[in-house]
């Protein structure tokens, strides 16, 4: 009996385009992505250009396709230019965890020891206290700003990175290839680099899509309490914190960024499920 052979990667991308919840996924997130981009091109007004004449205007209005806020400023062009901070946010906080996390449990589990001890009890500590009280904490103590607010998400999120990659450390080295490649004379860089690292971060690229949706919660749960974007720049979650004031005079100012932060959350969630079954050894079809 022949051992079943992992999928080839051809095959592993047919299965993401195949499935049309990550192709609706990723179509909306490139097409988000492209907005974000080209949002001076596609927005009839300037994100913090403000017309007193316009104040609370409803959806509709001429010129103001969503309505304006409470300075006159378009709801349209604040959510296409808040895109971009709030993408931006997520995936400089997944980059700060994997960065951080993935050394660590790479650290912890290949050494072991007193190593995986002392990485472990530090992980156990900062996964005590509640994600957004710490990146709180964090972000005052770096003085708020979105890429503060984001390097203290990325810290938060690290414990849980690093113990993932422990993990799977931890079972990879205990297979036969491991053990072939070490009767080879692979020690040290070459058997972490060639056989640990590509066979044990798959887990964690998966989970880098589900972080990436709790990051985006995370940059508009910062902005709403001040933390995070400071005005007058748009994001999706500053556009929350002002449309909360006016929820009874105005609520689809509060619905439209609601709704996008919804949806993008979702996405990226669908994504990290279906690239979790594209990358499973056990699949080879």
């Amino acid at each position: 009996m022949t051992a079943l052979s992992p999928p080839r990667r051809e095959n592993r991308l047919l299965l993401v385009v195949r499935d049309w919840r990550g192709l609706a996924s990723l179509g909306y997130l490139v097409l988000v992505a492209v907005l974000a981009l080209l949002a001076p091109l596609v927005t009839a007004h300037e994100p913090n250009a403000q017309n007193f004449d316009a104040v609370l205007a409803p959806a509709g209005t001429p010129g103001y396709l969503l309505g304006a806020d409470d300075l006159g400023r378009d709801v349209l062009s604040r959510l296409v230019h808040g895109a971009r901070a709030s993408m931006l946010a997520s995936f400089l906080a997944v980059g700060v965890a994997l960065l951080i996390g993935v050394p660590l449990g790479l650290a912890a589990g290949y050494l072991g020891g007193v190593v995986d001890s002392a990485v472990m009890r530090v992980v156990d500590t900062l996964l005590s206290f509640p994600a957004i009280i710490l990146a709180i904490a964090i972000t005052a103590a770096l003085q708020p700003s979105l890429v503060n607010s984001m390097i203290s998400v990325g810290i938060v999120f690290a414990p849980s990175v690093a113990r993932l990659m422990r993990a799977q450390v931890l079972a990879v080295k205990e297979e036969t290839y491991v053990e072939a490649a070490r009767s080879f004379g692979s020690r040290g860089r070459h058997l972490v680099l060639r056989h640990l690292v590509p066979n044990s971060v798959q887990p964690v690229l998966v989970q880098s899509g589900l972080l990436l949706a709790h990051a985006l919660i995370a940059e508009a749960s910062l902005s709403f309490l001040g933390l995070g974007v400071q005005p007058p720049d748009p994001s999706w979650g500053s556009m929350l914190a002002r449309a909360y004031t006016f929820l009874y005079q105005a609520p689809l100012q509060m619905l439209v960024p609601g709704l996008a932060i919804a949806a993008t959350a979702l996405a990226y969630n669908v994504l990290g499920d279906v690239a979790q079954r594209a990358l499973d050894p056990r699949r080879n079809h």
